[in-house]
């Protein structure tokens, strides 16, 4: 028995999220304040048996906050599960039976779900409501107590998606046309399940929380994983076993007492307090006593760990160890805490880790993760690392975003053959995996894109790529077909930028009688590279068509080349004395760099490009990318589409940081940003809006490239 789906609906930051989840390892992928966590306690309150009992009663702040009114709102938690055990207790759960089931019935599937709703009084009223009756609605919710109105139930075998905006009117109600339903359609929505029956007794389920200070947790007896196992372990030992122990630990409790320092303070004791009250009010006996305990549970409470690092001959105790090595060990007991669970012979086993990477080593990680893989246990991990996400099945990947008071999920293998998600796969290395945390994604396929698209836009727009949110993932000669398909509607919902070179042609190809060898082959290279690029656009033109996610952003050239058609020949001037010796070459260099002819400083700076190797050109160029430099406009396009929202705030920041740029390298221009500094309060303050900005900028730095980023966004 495995969980195939979980269901989230107005819970916490769910406002309607469903997880699939396969047999085998899962992973749950999602930046902080995603949910993780979330997911995992509504997982545990249906299937955890040491969860305390008041976690189920929910609260106020459990509701999801994009619901403007939560009273009269349902929460619910629901869990699909595949492969249902033939045992008659599973059986009998499920089909809400009890006692011995004669003929079971042969499930595949079945559903256990949480509902946190209305008291019966409170559903009663609300069905009694005329349809549209606002009034009504209002006067019966305002009576509402979260205390005194709510219950917390379980149901099973339902066969509905509650994530579905219309089952959850059809069971709760619609409160805009103000109809509430009068009963519960069971064939839909499934049967109470009684208190006496409970999956969670009938599994294993151990959840290990993100190992975070795990030296306080071996401190503390309740949280201390050597205790439970310790104490899982002392009913075990055979009584004849033990006996040898517990003699020696009485006999060690009479030894102690006996000792003439304590007879000596026994007396003096008794003695002051005869001296103090008399003997009427003195007690009548007084002893000191050795209390050792002679039970193994207590006696075996007693013993801690002491261990050494890795190459170190050094033993101590968990306070000693370093983090990562705490950490480890801590993880470690957990486990076995649950192959001692799993022992004991239950239906279905479920393995729930939070972040286990914390302070642990990659190569650990990693191994970790491929270790765990226990045939007959489903497990479930949340992560940020991207060395875990890496050897993760994509298939079994959950993705959480982050939105507005909300988060949503998504399956990035949803509805691709197995040949496409192997594809995928392949490619998700450490690296290129963070695409799978980022909110925006650019995808480029050559060396210079991945290094001085990020300079570009730190220096021009005062922001990195990683504040943005976005991830460039260098995809090399992968083909963006294999990637890009992941960001679509029904698997990842992020924006994803393509850029890529159309290699049109910037010099006369037309064969000439006259032309040397050597200009015969640059013209053919360069036509054939024009013929290679035209097919490309093509092919990605059809592969974004329909696919509001996905858009392509080219070069009409090459980016080198498009680097100086922007207006940044002077960067790559910088660089002809480190390429160039002959001082002739130089000059020529410089002139035709300089040139307005792109045939001309189009060739220069391939040869000069290919001449050292373009990512080592990229990194040298880098050295020279300013705050002046030019952003060529399909880079800043493609950076746009990525992060398709700019905050007011964040916009704000983009313009100052301009102003800055612009009086730091005033030329005794005079420039007067007064009218624009007021203007951002008033933008701040939603007095004003973007276009109004734009008509400032104007008038103070026409010119700069904060227009057009204004523009644009």
């Amino acid at each position: 028995m495995h969980i195939s789906n979980v269901i989230l609906v107005n819970y916490r930051n769910f406002s309607k999220s469903k997880f699939n989840f396969k047999k085998g390892i899962n992973t749950i992928i999602g930046e902080n304040g995603s949910g993780k966590t979330n997911l995992f306690r509504a997982i545990r309150l249906l299937l955890d048996n040491n969860i305390y009992s008041s976690a189920y009663k929910l609260d106020e702040g459990d509701f999801n906050r994009t619901l403007l009114d939560w009273r009269g709102h349902w929460i619910i938690i629901a869990i699909e599960f595949e492969d249902i055990s033939k045992d008659e207790a599973i059986q009998a759960l499920f089909t809400h039976g009890t006692g011995i089931v004669e003929n079971p019935v042969d499930l595949n599937t079945a559903t256990y779900n949480l509902f946190f709703r209305p008291k019966a009084d409170i559903r009663h009223k609300l069905s009694e409501l005329a349809e549209g009756d606002i009034t009504g609605l209002n006067s019966v919710l305002n009576e509402i107590n979260i205390n005194e109105n709510y219950e917390t139930v379980f149901f099973g075998k339902s066969n509905v998606d509650f994530s579905d905006e219309e089952v959850y009117k059809s069971l709760v109600g619609d409160f805009d046309k103000v109809e509430f339903p009068a009963t519960i359609d069971t064939s839909l929505f499934g049967i109470k399940v009684p208190n006496q029956l409970s999956v969670a007794k009938e599994i294993s389920f151990t959840f290990i929380q993100a190992l975070r200070d795990v030296v306080s947790d071996f401190n503390n007896n309740r949280t201390n994983p050597l205790l439970t196992l310790l104490k899982n372990k002392s009913g075990e030992i055979e009584k004849a076993e033990f006996e040898p122990i517990t003699k020696m630990v009485r006999d060690l409790n009479n030894g102690i007492e006996t000792l003439k320092d304590v007879q000596t303070i026994r007396t003096d004791i008794k003695t002051t307090i005869k001296d103090a009250v008399g003997e009427t009010y003195s007690p009548s006996n007084l002893s000191i006593k050795s209390n050792l305990s002679e039970e193994a549970e207590k006696l075996l409470q007693s013993l801690k760990l002491f261990i050494g690092e890795p190459d170190e001959d050094y033993e101590g105790g968990i306070h000693e160890l370093s983090l990562g090595g705490a950490n480890l060990i801590f993880l470690t007991l957990k486990l076995l805490e649950y192959k001692y669970r799993k022992n004991k012979g239950t239906f279905a086993n479920f393995l729930i880790i939070e972040e286990p990477e914390a302070h642990i080593h990659t190569h650990i990680q990693k191994t970790l993760f491929d270790k765990l893989d226990y045939s007959d246990t489903q497990i479930i991990y949340s992560t940020h690392s991207t060395y875990i996400s890496e050897v993760s099945d994509v298939s079994s990947i959950n993705i959480l975003a982050k939105k507005r008071n909300y988060a949503e999920v998504y399956q990035p293998a949803n509805g691709l053959s197995e040949k496409k998600i192997t594809q995928i796969q392949r490619y998700l290395d450490a690296v290129r995996s963070n695409l799978l945390f980022a909110k925006g994604i650019i995808l480029v396929e050559g060396d210079a894109e991945e290094i001085l698209i990020p300079s570009l836009v730190k220096n021009v727009l005062g922001l990195s790529l990683d504040e943005l949110g976005i991830s460039l993932i260098n995809i090399g000669s992968t083909g963006f077909e294999n990637v890009a398909q992941l960001f679509h509607d029904s698997r990842i919902r992020r924006k994803c930028s393509i850029v890529t070179d159309l290699d049109s042609a910037f010099i006369d190809t037309t064969p000439l009688d006259s032309d040397v060898e050597k200009v015969k082959k640059f013209k053919s290279k360069v036509l054939n590279s024009e013929i290679s690029g035209a097919r490309r656009k093509i092919a990605l033109d059809a592969l974004v068509e329909g696919n509001d996610w996905i858009s392509v952003f080219y070069a009409n050239n090459t980016f080198e080349v498009d680097f100086i058609t922007a207006g940044n020949a002077p960067e790559v001037v910088n660089l002809v004395d480190t390429i160039y010796t002959n001082d002739t070459k130089q000059t020529q260099a410089t002139d035709e760099l300089s040139s307005s002819d792109i045939a001309l400083y189009g060739k220069r700076v391939l040869t000069m490009a290919n001449n050292v190797g373009k990512g080592w050109f990229a990194i040298m160029l880098g050295k020279y990318i300013t705050t002046e430099t030019v952003i060529p406009d399909y880079i800043l396009k493609a950076v746009l589409f990525a992060k398709p929202s700019f905050s007011r705030a964040l916009i704000v920041n983009v313009i100052k940081f301009r102003i800055k740029v612009n009086n730091d390298l005033d030329l005794d221009l005079n420039l007067d940003f007064s009218q624009v500094n007021k203007g951002l309060l008033d933008y701040q303050a939603e007095l004003i809006d973007t276009a109004s900005l734009v008509t400032m900028l104007k008038a103070v730095i026409p010119d700069d490239q904060i227009i057009d980023f204004l523009n644009w966004i």
